[in-house]
């Protein structure tokens, strides 16, 4: 004997119920809380001003600047307020870099280390905060589909309950309405199916949603892991430097003389052709020797310039700068936005290469060099003119803070400054705009500059 309509509707939901179809539904609206984010949020900044540099320079030139040393000391105090790590690792650190004491071949040798697992850090970070975008991509896509089976089994639950409300006539009761029953047993018979596969399909799309707020959440730890390993290695390096310049004390005055000089020189220059040219003309006369490169120079294998750059002890560049081509230290991760002699979105030709960083990334040196001018310029932010020998020059534009001084002499690889959170001084026409951090790199000869491609390491590359 057939069942009436009403009771075959009420077994259909009672075995919707029963498949775990109800289940899913509950699960996909409870779990319907955003995952927490873990992108970096950059400050937004705006282009700095060349006339409010100039007012901000004036300002400042009013005020008693401290000497190196208690600007490290002071610069040190700060970094380790911001800390995260524990105190034990802090004097850990500490203590390690206490025994380096008076060993400047060993502080140097330590910096660059520090300088090269800051890079590699970096990366890492920069590689784990790409995988989390994509990660959540995937869980708003995840997200998106659920909601939508969602609104289409809850239709089809309120028609199937519409239809219990409204059975059609059982054919045993009316035999005239064959039509109707025959036709009402069809649509159930077609939706059962139906309604069992989109329930298999919520259930995966869950397993799917699990899986990647797994996978999340290893990534958030790696990336935690990264970020230790940068607070570490910053307060090594803010460490190093503090005590590299608390054992140059004694000769401060000889290098306020320099620095007076070149500061001078700087406010007289309105190019950096013009403080380019007087400093390195400054340089060669103080060092009497002649800036031009040997043509005849003798070339060296690729294991004897690798050995020259390991000795720590040099105070000289390693090897002459023609033959470092090949073996330059990129200055700071990040991807190539503006490529030397390309249009550099002012009406002009770029004369080097615009790098896109991330915000507070770590600045290294190009190359061995002494320092010929640090500090601010025109609008091009915060500057660093390194001589690299042989007449030859390597400028980098647009940090946030240097940690170096003029004339002083800096290895390849060793940290120099600090970016910022924004682009800093004479903007760099890029998709990225002022929201991200923009390096200037520019390389010279003789005062001419040239294009850095193809001096870098092959694994000094940026993306």
């Amino acid at each position: 004997m057939p069942l009436p309509s009403a009771s075959v509707t009420r077994i259909v939901l009672t075995g919707l119920f029963m498949l775990g179809l109800a289940s899913p539904i509950s699960l996909a609206q409870s779990d319907a809380e955003p995952a927490p984010q873990t992108e970096t949020e950059l400050r937004p900044g705006l282009p700095l001003d060349p006339s409010q540099a100039s007012e901000v320079a004036d300002e400042s030139a009013e005020e008693t600047e401290p000497g190196p040393a208690e600007k490290s000391a002071t610069d040190l105090a700060e970094i380790e307020a911001t800390l995260t790590i524990s105190r034990d690792r802090i004097d850990a650190l500490k203590a390690e870099i206490d025994a380096m004491e008076g060993d400047n071949v060993q502080q140097n040798a330590a910096l660059i280390a520090a300088g090269q697992r800051v890079k590699l850090a970096e990366i890492e970070v920069a590689d784990i905060e790409e995988r989390l975008s994509d990660l959540i991509v995937r869980e708003f896509e995840i997200r998106g589909r659920l909601d939508g089976a969602d609104a289409e089994i809850a239709n089809v639950l309120a028609a199937l309950q519409r239809i219990s409300l409204n059975p059609p006539p059982a054919l045993i009761v009316n035999p005239d309405d064959a039509l109707g029953s025959a036709r009402g047993a069809m649509l159930i018979a077609a939706i059962v199916p139906e309604l069992r596969q989109k329930a298999d399909n919520v259930a995966a799309d869950l397993k799917r949603l699990t899986d990647i707020k797994a996978a999340a959440l290893v990534e958030e730890e790696n990336l935690k892991a990264n970020h230790e390993v940068l607070e570490e290695e910053q307060l090594r390096i803010a460490t190093l430097i503090a005590a590299r310049k608390q054992g140059i004390a004694h000769m401060s005055n000889e290098l306020d003389a320099e620095e007076a000089a070149a500061v001078e020189l700087a406010e007289r220059a309105s190019t950096l052709r013009e403080l380019i040219g007087a400093l390195s003309e400054r340089a060669a006369a103080g060092a009497n020797t002649t800036p031009a490169a040997d043509p005849d120079m003798p070339q060296l294998s690729p294991e004897a310039i690798e050995i020259a750059f390991a000795n720590a002890a040099r105070t000289q560049p390693a090897i002459p700068f023609p033959l470092a081509r090949g073996y330059l230290a990129q200055p700071a991760n990040g991807r190539l936005a503006v490529l030397y002699g390309a249009n550099d979105g002012r009406g002009g030709i770029a004369q080097g290469q615009s790098i896109i960083t991330a915000a507070d990334a770590q600045v290294l040196a190009p190359a061995d060099g002494s320092v010929l001018y640090k500090g601010p310029y025109l609008n091009y932010g915060q500057i660093v003119i390194l001589n690299t020998g042989d007449g030859y020059t390597a400028l980098l534009a647009g940090l946030d803070s240097i940690s170096v001084d003029i004339g002083q002499f800096v290895q390849m690889g060793a940290p120099i400054g600090k970016m910022g959170s924004r682009t800093i001084g004479r903007t760099v026409t890029t998709s990225a705009g002022n929201a991200q951090p923009t390096l200037y790199i520019e390389l010279r000869q003789n005062n001419e500059p040239f294009d850095p491609m193809g001096w870098w390491a092959d694994n000094e590359q940026t993306g």
